[in-house]
């Protein structure tokens, strides 16, 4: 359970979706002056060097951000997300060297009134988490399970808030668990934007935790999905998406437009993608 490790997958297609999508949100948040909090239920070590044996063994992020690398006039949400992970990699002359994780993503649009709660449960992802942002005052760091200080990380007092809920699912009742807990927190800040990240590795599996969201009487729910490769009963990662409650304005346009970018790019010849309310207002 506590063996998952981000670094194998960082910068791959699955993260390009997820951090463009991310960075619009808090764009959006960052149109009011009010304050906001970002919570983050599975944080992981906060930035990854793509040089280290994690990156190299898998390669994942030659077929994900390194093929966005050194394009021009992307679409806005990616080009914005390109140049925010060009930030990480100024002091390596632009060369593609580290990949920023959600948290640092974050950690650049903070603004002083604005704050993130982290937490991580890998002993040291989550060490260091804490060393990433160890003299930030902005920014906690918990050591504990996730899906549990999220119910307890609201209502938040801004009562404006991004969550990321962004699991391993290694254990199987990962998705009925994420599923429940995502109910009973909107339940206690129903205005927050919640983006809830999940693969597709059996499809039935990842279908059937969405249904339980889509039936749960809560509005605004919008799917965003890449899938690579058709549904496979075989092993591995076919497809990724994002379900988002309380999107922001807009966020179906930028993505549609990111996604019909990034189809031929990163896609196979049987993917597809899928941009869709499956619950309206």
């Amino acid at each position: 359970m506590l063996s998952y490790r981000h670094g194998y997958h960082a910068g791959n297609y699955a993260d390009v979706l997820k951090h463009a999508m991310l960075i619009q949100v808090l764009k959006a948040m960052q149109k009011k002056d009010k304050p906001y909090v970002y919570i983050d239920t599975h944080a992981g070590a906060g930035a990854y060097s793509l040089t280290d044996e994690f990156a190299q063994k898998t390669g994942e992020y030659l077929e994900g951000v390194a093929k966005l690398w050194d394009h021009a006039n992307l679409p806005s949400a990616l080009a914005d997300y390109v140049e925010s992970v060009r930030h990480f990699n100024a002091e390596f002359d632009g060369e593609l060297t580290v990949y920023p994780g959600s948290p640092a993503i974050v950690d650049v649009e903070l603004r002083p009134q604005d704050r993130m709660v982290l937490h991580e449960l890998h002993i040291t992802d989550h060490e260091l988490l804490e060393n990433y942002f160890i003299k930030d005052k902005q920014v906690k760091v918990i050591k504990g399970d996730g899906l549990q200080g999220l119910i307890a990380a609201v209502p938040p007092l801004e009562r404006r808030g991004v969550i990321l809920i962004d699991p391993s699912y290694e254990m199987k009742t990962d998705y009925q668990d994420v599923a429940e807990t995502l109910i009973k927190a909107h339940k206690r800040f129903a205005t927050g934007t919640f983006i809830l990240w999940y693969p597709v590795v059996k499809r039935e599996q990842t279908e059937a935790m969405l249904t339980l969201l889509k039936n749960s009487g809560i509005k605004k729910q919008l799917r965003i999905e890449q899938a690579i490769n058709a549904d496979s009963d075989e092993f591995g990662m076919t497809a990724a998406g994002l379900w988002v409650i309380n999107p922001p304005w807009q966020m179906d346009v930028l993505a549609k437009e990111a996604l019909d970018y990034l189809a031929p790019l990163l896609g196979h010849a049987d993917g597809k993608t899928t941009v869709k309310w499956e619950v309206g207002e």
